[in-house]
């Protein structure tokens, strides 16, 4: 008998944390359709994100830049560029954190869009040694969440510029009608995290990484009162017919996958996670679309059975960056499974201090997902 799965999508029972209900369908489908309510696309959600957009120009009415915002190369930050400064009207900052893994395809988008659209663009670059030292750290740690230090640098390097160039909006890409939410139990990530497992691990001083701490991101809330917006969020579209605009109007190229825009990204993605831990996070876009109608269910799963794609001595590239003998490499993707439960997070402050990270999400200082993953009780 194969594995329960839901009507709708194609989670099943082994997605971490995951329930259903009378009608076959998962809890992650019912929180979509809660978001969907909470960020209606549409003409209302175009109304709601037009009065946003009223908002950011008036509070940097007389500054060079009147928000930040995260690029990557990759489609929907590409996409989200062109639409706040051509649909909205905004003169933002573009911010990008370079982990010094980018592939050329990913450098070559940022710089297309950017010179054509005339926006300004500002990188932190992170020692190269010192985040593969970091990287190494998650290996040796035995947990899948290798990439949670990216996205925590990415999440500080656009508090960072915000508060260096004093613009009180980060304007993020996500969109969870494309992408989903990622389950608990796949990725955890939080600063506290990254420093306790480098602590252990780690063999180099951290100086340049951009870590997140907890009087760190409480400051950036409270003090700067930064607010992260994700116009996207508001918006329904055609991957296909995005990846098609951004080609025609900015000649940007089509990098082969999702989050393939960075090469350990593709690694993480491609034989990391599948081969270490036996899950497959295409699953959240695949799971994404279906819920949207953008994809059926049956051609997902059929997706799904295809291995995802590696690209060519990749696997090579990253042994020899890393310093990793066939032998070592071995050793460390057959270490023990352990999990974020087994070292120092901040898990338990955001359970405890959860009606306060619900007031903040309300008042957009911290996007909803956070509250709604990190802040409920470890099962």
């Amino acid at each position: 008998m194969g594995k329960k799965t839901c009507v709708r999508c194609v989670y099943n029972e082994d997605t971490p944390n995951i329930s259903f209900d009378e009608q076959g369908v998962c809890n992650y489908c019912r929180t979509q359709e809660k978001l969907e309510l909470d960020y209606p696309a549409g003409s209302e959600g175009l109304a709601k994100i037009k009065a946003i957009a009223e908002e950011i120009r008036k509070a940097g009415k007389g500054k060079k830049y009147d928000c930040v915002v995260g690029v990557s190369g990759g489609a929907d930050s590409s996409y989200l560029v062109h639409y706040i400064v051509k649909e909205l009207g905004l003169r933002p900052l573009a911010v990008h954190f370079d982990n010094t893994w980018n592939s050329t395809i990913a450098t070559k988008n940022i710089h297309c869009v950017l010179d054509k659209l005339g926006v300004d663009l500002w990188t932190y670059v992170v020692d190269n040694k010192e985040y593969d030292d970091i990287y190494k750290a998650f290996f040796e740690a035995g947990v899948p969440d290798l990439e949670s230090c990216t996205d925590i640098a990415l999440a500080a390097t656009l508090n960072i510029a915000a508060e260096k160039f004093g613009v009180h909006y980060v304007i993020e890409g996500h969109n969870f009608r494309t992408e989903g939410i990622a389950p608990l139990g796949w990725i955890y990530m939080d600063g506290k995290y990254i420093k306790s497992v480098h602590r252990k691990f780690g063999k180099l001083r951290m100086k340049t990484y951009p870590n997140m701490p907890m009087h760190a991101m409480l400051r950036w809330m409270i003090v700067r009162r930064i607010q992260k917006i994700r116009p996207l969020w508001f918006m329904s579209y055609e991957k296909e017919e995005v990846k098609k605009f951004l080609t025609a109007e900015y000649g940007w190229e089509w990098y082969g996958g999702h989050h393939l825009e960075n090469r350990f990204t593709a690694f993480y993605h491609s034989y990391f996670i599948p081969r270490r831990f036996g899950y497959d996070m295409r699953m959240l876009g695949y799971a994404a679309h279906c819920r949207t109608g953008q994809m059926a269910q049956a051609e997902a799963l059929s997706k799904l059975k295809e291995p995802p794609y590696l690209e060519p001595e990749l696997l090579e590239y990253l042994k020899k960056r890393l310093g990793y003998s066939d032998a070592e490499f071995e050793r460390v993707m057959n270490l023990p499974k352990k999990t974020y439960r087994d070292y120092p997070t901040y898990k338990k402050t955001f359970e405890r201090m959860r009606p306060f990270f619900w007031l903040m999400a309300k008042m957009n200082f911290i996007p909803m997902s956070f509250y709604m993953k990190y802040t409920r009780k470890d099962d």
